[in-house]
């Protein structure tokens, strides 16, 4: 009875962590890219706040480094998933802000999303330096994002935009992980959760991917 409890409970943990995403669908996706509107940053002051806001005011963003958390919990060396991610990102934007395209970002973002909760959902046996190159891939296409809100910003307040976005990244990833790993539970319990928040990890992605293909 205890152990049913417990694998309940920390399923109702596992969906409050996914809430916050699936409550973004309907988020306007000019403002989920913006968090300061089509205005890029212009001091240091709003180009930390941009870039703390843009990876949790943009769904398919949080989505997946909530997904990074749950991952790292899978695989050996798994916190070198999130720190694949982050330093990707920061590369992606550089991309973007060095006007090379990378293509069709959107549809790549949305499908980071689904193949991260598969990862967790099916129980994936890829080496998990496979699944680091895989979070580093993802990293550019949504650090190429992350550079369209700063495009034209000066040098400081992109640097501050770097650390904001930087910060909150890894704060969150490295959350989920600490939190899945604190929960407690037998491992049998533990996996049956995070393939439960892989299946619905990956129904969030179905949808993002959805609305790319279809628009």
């Amino acid at each position: 009875m205890y152990a049913k409890f417990s694998t309940l409970l920390n399923r109702k943990l596992v969906i409050c962590g996914l809430t916050g995403s699936s409550l973004l669908l309907s988020s306007s996706p000019a403002l989920a890219h913006h968090p300061f509107g089509d205005k890029a940053p212009a001091n240091v002051f709003e180009g930390f706040l941009s870039g703390l806001g843009h990876p949790v005011i943009g769904p398919d963003h949080l989505a997946f480094v909530i997904a990074v958390g749950f991952v790292a919990v899978v695989f050996q060396r798994g916190l070198l998933i999130p720190v694949s991610f982050v330093v990707a990102s920061l590369v992606g934007t550089i991309v973007h802000l060095l006007n090379v395209d990378l293509p069709a970002p959107e549809f790549f973002i949305s499908a980071s999303v689904l193949l991260f909760g598969l990862l967790l959902a099916l129980k994936n046996s890829l080496p998990s330096g496979v699944v680091i190159a895989l979070a580093a891939v993802a990293g550019l296409f949504h650090g190429y994002a992350y550079g369209e809100a700063v495009v034209g910003s000066e040098m400081f307040p992109l640097l501050a935009y770097l650390v904001g976005f930087t910060t909150i990244q890894m704060a969150i990833a490295i959350g989920v992980y600490l939190t899945v790993e604190r929960m407690g539970g037998s491992r049998e319990q533990q996996t049956m959760n995070l393939r439960f928040a892989g299946f619905t990890l990956a129904g969030i992605g179905v949808a993002f991917l959805s609305g790319v293909v279809l628009n």
